[in-house]
């Protein structure tokens, strides 16, 4: 049989790239402590379609590798499997800049024959080899290689491939170790559920690693929902996965900044941990993160915020995001510069996309799954009492003020829902959107973001109006009304805003939904009525003319049939201003398909909140820098343990 594995370019520890350090055969192990990533592959009730996070291997199944367990993987005669993938590649650039190693160690166990040979990347995502070895073993044996992170300054990944000729491989236990000294810290890993059922399912995938579970010191479960967590089906078996280290504390629901805020009260002041991990209830985990943030927090030069990723729920190989800043300017998060954006691992592996190389600076990271240590906590202080939306990117804004940055770390991740399959930008969460935004700018945007927020601002709520969307925009009217009267209810309204903002919504057609169109009667336009509607408009005289002539159409009466038939079935998708805004009624699903509401234009409605929107909006900008002194007056209260305390345990 003809030998298909590539020639090595120079013998083991004779490579001429000056980041090899060398290759060694023998019996050789890391301290837990010095595990810096381990290589994992699909836990066996994962859907297929997580297999690209792990393992980059070819179509055809012949050749694909079998996974033996969790730590051992074995790959077939006359194949090559790569791991450079999202879950075992090393993402060396962030290493090299955020910590205090110089050097990584592969180690691995090997059993079969065949070929290993160790790659890195540079920053536009170009390979290079850096040395490999041929094993032939009947038994198992210890192999490692030293790679230095020296050139990894602007981007880069390090991984190794598997090639195969008559006989198969076999790899166990492989890990990207270091020899550096590194100090052990536990941590606690906390969540805030109101969907009980949902959370146990991440309970019990934490409590399944004895590794993973050895650094946790305690999981901490603030219980906010109306049924409780020990009532729901699966608990006793998290539970007893967990042991002794679960903590269930049930509260009032005080939304997620209210939730979190008790998982890092608890871990600095009734434990001996030195990090804190949240992560949110509704999420699919790769329990590994949890080691990796925790390696990572360990291995900083200086204390950072340790952000995981996040995966899509739904379409497992998909990446939301690689990273995402606070863009100052608007008070409102986005995707950082150079981040690459909803990607598919399953259509482009990591080799094959060379922007996913270059090393991405984040400002903030969602709380889906975000690691603290003790000391920024204690210096930065709790969340604000925002209930939900923008406490996350509040509380990096604010810690890098004390000069604690924010690393999204590339490996580190959970699965969950995408928020382009959610409505919280029209439905009741809008509120705290609103309210949240502008508070955050309060704190930390130049005074001169008002002209933007106002500007901002008032666009949207023609949109939301020309849209029939009158619920979002009363609400979005009451948390800027909210935001006017100063941060001296903030507290208050963790128990009483949701309540609020359900009763406003109440009373309007868009916050109403059934569960199908089939629940109205049948529309009465032609639909091809609307398809030169539907493209949205994009020279500035042409977005001009249309908002104009819906401007004017909606200040009109509807026609007289209009309310009890819709004129148009709209899917989620099109629903947008330049086809509402000539219609006089239609239904429209929401963003997840669940449901759809029978809209109605409203003349008197349109006015009315147009009006007050006017006035809020002008109100905004006359006193905003009385405002912001304000907030960033109460900044220090709102933050303290002793006032979350007081909201914890009211008397």
């Amino acid at each position: 049989m003809t030998d298909r594995t590539p020639r090595e370019p120079n013998a083991a520890g004779e490579s001429k790239f000056s980041d090899v350090t060398s290759v060694r055969a023998g019996t050789s192990d890391a301290a837990p402590e010095q595990v810096l990533q381990r290589i994992v592959f699909p836990r066996g009730e994962d859907p297929l379609d997580v297999r690209p996070l792990y393992i980059d291997e070819p179509a055809a199944l012949a050749s694909t590798a079998t996974v033996v367990s969790r730590r051992n993987l074995r790959v077939p005669a006359h194949s090559k499997i790569s791991l450079a993938s999202y879950f075992n590649a090393f993402p060396a650039s962030y290493w090299k800049r955020w910590t205090k190693i110089e050097e990584i160690v592969l180690r691995l166990q090997v059993k079969g024959s065949g070929r290993l040979d160790v790659y890195r990347s540079k920053s536009n995502g170009d390979s290079v080899h850096l040395q490999g070895s041929k094993v032939s073993s009947e038994d198992w044996t210890s192999l490692e290689f030293k790679v230095s992170l020296q050139p990894f300054e602007d981007g880069g990944w390090i991984w190794f491939d598997l090639f195969t000729n008559d006989v198969a491989l076999e790899i166990s236990d492989a890990a990207w170790t270091t020899d550096q000294p590194m100090p052990k810290q536990q941590v606690v890993v906390g969540t805030t559920t109101i969907r009980p059922s949902e959370c146990i399912e991440a309970l019990k995938t934490l409590g399944e690693d004895p590794q993973v579970m050895a650094v946790v010191e305690r999981v901490i479960v603030a219980d906010q929902g109306p049924q409780k967590i020990h009532e729901v089906e699966g608990f006793d078996e998290a539970a007893k996965a967990i042991g002794d280290k679960l903590h269930v504390i049930e509260q009032d629901n005080l939304g997620g900044s209210g939730g979190f805020g008790r998982v890092m009260y608890e871990g600095i002041h009734n434990s001996d941990a030195a990090q804190v991990m949240v992560i949110d209830d509704d999420i699919a985990l790769e329990p590994d993160g949890v080691l990796r943030a925790n390696a990572f927090a360990r291995a900083a030069t200086h204390p950072v915020i340790v952000g995981g990723q996040m995966l899509n729920l739904q379409a497992r190989s998909r990446l939301h995001t690689m990273g995402e800043v606070v863009d100052l300017g608007q008070g409102i998060w986005r995707a950082a510069p150079g981040a690459v954006t909803d990607h598919d691992f399953a259509k482009k592996p990591l080799r094959k996309t060379k922007k996913l190389h270059q090393r991405v600076h984040s400002t903030y990271n969602g709380w889906w799954m975000c690691l603290f240590p003790r000391e920024i906590i204690e210096r930065t202080g709790l969340p604000l009492p925002l209930f939900i939306k923008h406490d996350d990117s509040e509380y990096s804004l604010r810690a890098g003020g004390h000069g604690y940055p924010t690393v999204t770390l590339p490996g580190a991740a959970i699965w969950h829902m995408p928020w382009t399959d959610k409505n919280d930008a029209t439905d009741w969460t809008a509120y705290f959107h609103t309210r949240n935004r502008l508070i955050l700018a309060a704190l930390h945007s130049p005074e001169e973001v008002k002209n933007n927020i106002v500007k901002q601002g008032l666009k949207l709520t023609l949109r939301h109006l020309l849209s029939m969307e009158y619920s979002t925009v009363a609400v979005q009217q009451k948390a800027i009304e909210d935001f006017l009267k100063g941060p001296s209810g903030l507290f208050d309204s963790l128990r009483t805003a949701l309540p609020e903002v359900r009763e406003l919504r109440k009373d309007y057609d868009d916050a109403k939904t059934l569960p199908s169109a089939r629940e109205f009667p049948p529309p009465t336009a032609d639909p091809i009525m609307a398809e030169g509607l539907l493209n949205p408009p994009v020279n500035p005289a042409v977005i001009a003319a249309r908002a104009s002539k819906a401007l004017l159409h909606n200040l009109k009466e509807p026609a007289h049939d209009a309310s009890d038939r819709p004129q148009l079935n709209v899917p989620a998708a099109a629903a947008r201003w330049f086809l509402l805004g000539n219609l006089d009624s239609a239904t429209v699903s929401n963003a997840d398909g669940s449901g759809v509401a029978f809209r109605r234009r409203d003349p008197e409605t349109f006015r009315r909140l147009g009006l007050e929107s006017l006035a809020n909006y002008k109100r905004l900008g006359q006193e905003w820098a009385r405002l912001r002194d304000e907030y960033r007056a109460a900044l220090p209260e709102l933050t303290s343990a002793e006032s979350w305390k007081q909201v914890f345990d009211p008397q």
